[in-house]
């Protein structure tokens, strides 16, 4: 991932023509903003967002105790949305489109989508999966395999790119991630902006915002949307995170904690086989007088 600091109105040359290389093979763009903690109040103020409005999601991503799939760039994710029926995604990070194969790309399940924000972009490659609104459940409970959450060409592309021996059935479920995002439409944007507020189970909170575009509407789009978070008063200066990271490490993080205890545990000598053996010394002991 590109990671300037500058805004994409000012880039270098190189940094220029290897963005718009990712954007012309791209399907869209994603422009979005992760908005420091302390001003998530007055964002909510500023942007007239009604907290009420927000659709309720659960996010679950599947992987190794230690991300092995993450630091291959392989993405495994299933989601439960309030009222709509449940997807499922394998996403590979970072590509070059005009690299994928075409069949793939002519897939009405495949998207390729440049994610750009004021820390850099990335250019990702989204094979989806329409689910019940059952399935999910039914994995991350262990009443179901997680490769059925999957289709055919979602698995295929999974084996394809996930390092060898790790099947979906192995993965470990990392997870669940609440999150609530709301679509809306300022009147002075003329666009529709979405946010989504992340909350993970130590109380931490990510707060994004974005808004998609055709590629050849990156640069106004990012202008545009610019200019309105401005007048608003968002902050546009807050350091960038990325919100499947945050619940990544968070959930190895204590995957691994919990392996190291229970690792602890097991080493620990038996508390009946200790009074067996203390038993069995006293009677071996002569009698005294």
């Amino acid at each position: 991932m590109t990671t300037t600091k500058r805004r994409l109105t000012d880039l270098s040359n190189d940094e220029l023509e290897e963005l718009m290389g990712l954007v012309k093979g791209s399907d869209s763009v994603e422009l979005k903003l992760t908005v420091p903690a302390s001003d998530h109040r007055a964002t909510i103020q500023g942007l007239r967002m009604d907290p009420l409005d927000a659709q309720i999601r659960q996010v679950f991503f599947f992987d190794t105790p230690d991300l092995k799939l993450n630091r291959s760039g392989v993405v495994v994710r299933a989601r439960r949305v309030q009222g709509r029926a449940h997807d499922s995604v394998i996403k590979l990070r970072p590509v070059v489109p005009e690299q994928l194969p075409e069949e793939y790309r002519r897939s009405p399940s495949m998207g390729v989508e440049v994610d750009a924000m004021p820390g850099g972009w990335v250019c990702s490659a989204s094979m989806k999966g329409r689910l019940g609104t059952t399935e999910v459940r039914e994995a991350v409970m262990g009443e179901r395999p997680i490769r059925k959450l999957f289709t055919k060409e979602q698995r295929r592309f999974y084996a394809e790119h996930a390092p060898e021996g790790i099947d979906l059935d192995g993965l470990a479920v990392l997870g669940p991630l609440f999150v609530l995002k709301l679509n809306f439409t300022p009147k002075e944007l003329g666009r529709k902006l979405v946010a989504e507020m992340w909350l993970y189970p130590d109380g931490s909170r990510i707060l994004e915002l974005s808004t998609k575009c055709a590629p050849s509407e990156m640069f106004q789009v990012a202008q545009e949307a610019r200019l309105y978070l401005a007048k608003a008063g968002v902050s546009l200066a807050g350091d960038q995170q990325t919100k499947t990271k945050a619940a990544l490490d968070f959930y190895s993080r204590e995957l691994r904690e919990k392996a190291a205890e229970e690792a602890a545990v097991a080493a620990e000598p038996e508390p009946v086989a200790v009074a067996a053996e203390a038993e069995e010394a006293t009677a071996a002991e002569p009698a005294e007088g």
